[in-house]
């Protein structure tokens, strides 16, 4: 409480790929209220994923307006990412954002830095390959592709940075979200690197670097009038969504392993050290001090939801039973998620989704059962990336909407298995933004805030039959590689 009675509270918003989504909580962590305001991303072409950066802004406001947070004490930013959002002088988008690694346009701009700048080179300096997920080529893409678009641009967005400037108007980055702006970033100075900036982003003014945690600044007058926060609150500087989770389920320790179920399914170990392994994603934490090895799926419940539609919009619980239903192995199918390419461990944006086994007999549960699976199959696959680079997986800890799932995480941890941690606060980023901003302000523990309310456990059998599953898995993209790839260069 504060000293005049008041609630002390704190205001989380993050911008995710299907959906922004705000939280309220008081200082001991406990919601207050929520909101959420669903969007859809652009697809003008194949391969090309957008959304307009100004919605960004509009729905952060919608959001504090109806969760009343006139009284806020700090205010947690957070955002999908790493995005491409260039602007001109005056802050104002100059084409819509192009997203994270579900975008894969700049294909040819990877290959050509690539061989400009040598591998190696940038393994070594920045701690991951140029892959879809890299934020040079797609500055690169722009440039060639929009030259009259790539005139006016002057600076750099992600979605945290974004609603920070507009709250603020500092210009700022977090080192996290800067140390996935593959090649720009040296992640062993923790720096920009200029010979590469000057290169890849010429005319963009570069913004400072802070950590996720830190204060960007206080609100202005002018964005207090547009969302009813007071005038001078700290607003911290935010990072991308699947940090600002782990955050938020306290699994940020060395051998602890975040795992995010999503519309993507993304994984973040944090590390002793600094770990290179082409296959993954090596980045600073969002502490002073830490590293992690990340890796992200292109699709997880974007193919649930995909087929969900498909077959009518019967309700996911539907799906769920008949798929429960279906047992173990999905009665003989096997599924690829690739469904929109894939980024780690395989890094192949022409990738695509294959269904094995099909007969006339199977059902939607056991096509629902075999995307499940897939998916867990693409977890187990980046787990073991990770452990054959040296990262230590001791403790999973799970987040995000498909933790309310009974079946998705008892798959998950049957195929990969590991014991998975489930926290009793699922919210995710957003909760995280509002846990970072009261640390800003003062101390707020994350282990009292989100203790853990489940753990699952695997069933050795199940596991057994998934170990064989996992075996003809690893060899079906290889096997139906060049007849996908070509299939690939038909999509318009």
């Amino acid at each position: 409480m504060s000293a005049s009675g008041a609630r002390t509270t704190f205001l989380g918003v993050d911008v995710g790929t299907g959906s922004t989504k705000g939280v309220l909580v008081d200082g001991s962590g406990t919601v207050l209220a929520t909101a959420v305001r669903p969007h859809t991303v652009s697809r003008p072409h194949p391969g090309h994923v957008e959304m307009d950066a100004d919605v960004w802004w509009d729905e952060f406001v919608s959001i504090t307006r109806e969760l009343g947070a006139e009284g806020v004490s700090a205010v947690g930013v957070s955002g999908m990412g790493p995005c491409v959002a260039l602007a001109n002088s005056c802050d104002e988008p100059v084409r819509p954002a192009i997203l994270y690694g579900v975008d894969t346009r700049a294909t040819e701009q990877i290959a050509r830095l690539t061989t400009e700048l040598g591998r190696d080179d940038v393994l070594e300096r920045c701690g991951s390959l140029l892959s879809t997920q890299a934020v040079g080529p797609k500055i690169a893409w722009v440039a060639e592709h929009e030259p009259e678009v790539a005139a006016r641009a002057r600076r750099l967005y992600m979605p945290a940075s974004f609603l920070a400037q507009r709250l603020t108007g500092a210009y700022v980055l977090d080192h996290h979200s800067a140390s996935q702006s593959v090649p720009l970033y040296d992640s062993v100075a923790q720096a920009w690197y200029r010979p590469w900036c000057d290169l890849v982003a010429p005319g963009i003014e570069l913004p400072e670097l802070r950590w996720p945690g830190d204060v960007a600044g206080p609100v202005t007058a002018e964005a207090a009038a547009a969302t009813g926060l007071p005038v001078g609150v700290p607003v911290i500087t935010g990072t991308i969504d699947a940090w600002t989770e782990s955050i938020s389920v306290g699994a940020t320790g060395v051998g602890d392993l975040m795992l995010m179920y999503g519309t993507t399914m993304f994984l973040v170990a944090t590390t002793a050290q600094r770990l290179l392994v082409p296959e993954l994603w090596s980045t600073v934490g969002a502490f002073p001090g830490t590293r992690n090895l990340a890796g992200g799926m292109a699709t997880s419940g974007a193919v649930t939801e995909w087929l969900r539609t498909l077959v009518g919009s019967p309700e996911h619980a539907e799906l769920q039973a008949e798929a429960e239903a279906s047992g173990t192995g999905a009665r003989g199918l096997l599924m690829l998620p690739y469904f929109a390419g894939e980024r780690t461990p395989i890094a192949d944006p022409d990738a695509r989704g294959v269904v094995a086994g099909l007969t006339v007999s199977h059902t939607r549960g056991d096509l629902y059962r075999a995307a499940l699976e897939a998916t867990a199959f693409g977890v187990r696959h980046n787990v073991e990336a990770m452990r054959d680079a040296g990262a230590g997986v001791h403790r999973v800890v799970a987040v995000g909407g498909g933790t309310t799932s009974a079946l998705w995480p008892q798959i998950v941890t049957d195929v990969t298995g590991l014991e998975q941690h489930i926290p009793t606060v699922t919210i995710g980023a957003s909760y995280g933004a509002a846990h970072l901003a009261a640390r800003a302000v003062g101390e707020a523990d994350i282990a009292a805030w989100n203790p853990v309310r489940e753990v699952r456990t695997p069933d050795p059998a199940v596991t057994a039959r998934y170990d064989e599953l996992f075996d003809l898995y690893t060899q079906l993209h290889p096997a139906t590689r060049d007849i996908v790839h070509a299939l690939a260069r038909t999509q318009v």
